[in-house]
């Protein structure tokens, strides 16, 4: 099951004015907002989402179009196999399994990225 998904787009600001207008009809509005001074990105997140739960993620970047794509794991186990196992098929590591605050509490995820360039991760929302 996909639990978010994240684009670059080549223009934050404008982007985010395009996906609050487009998205109001359908109940989906910023639900989250990252700076890059919390991230340690090269670019201000935002994510938009519905009854305080981000699903889809943009952030302004070179290469418009780029893609992140999170899958739900189950247990934090989960998500370390998943890391371990992407690296042994080849991918790059884009950050090890662990917690993310700056998301909330219970962040429990592993990035990496895959053959294609896709910044691929697994999340566990639960408590240890």
């Amino acid at each position: 099951m996909i639990d978010h998904l994240g684009i670059s787009v080549a223009d934050h600001a404008a982007s985010k004015a395009f996906y609050l207008s487009a998205l109001a009809p359908l109940g989906i509005t910023v639900v989250m907002e990252l700076p890059k001074a919390v991230t340690g990105q090269q670019s201000d997140y935002t994510g938009f989402g519905s009854q305080g739960k981000p699903f889809f993620w943009i952030r302004e970047n070179k290469v418009a179009g780029a893609m992140h794509l999170a899958l739900v794991a189950e247990t934090r186990a989960q998500v370390d196999e998943f890391y371990q196992a992407a690296l042994r098929a080849g991918a790059k590591d884009n950050g090890a399994p662990g917690i993310r605050e700056h998301y909330h509490p219970n962040y429990y995820g592993a990035f990496v990225i895959d053959l294609n360039g896709v910044n691929l991760e697994a999340v566990c929302h639960k408590p240890e």
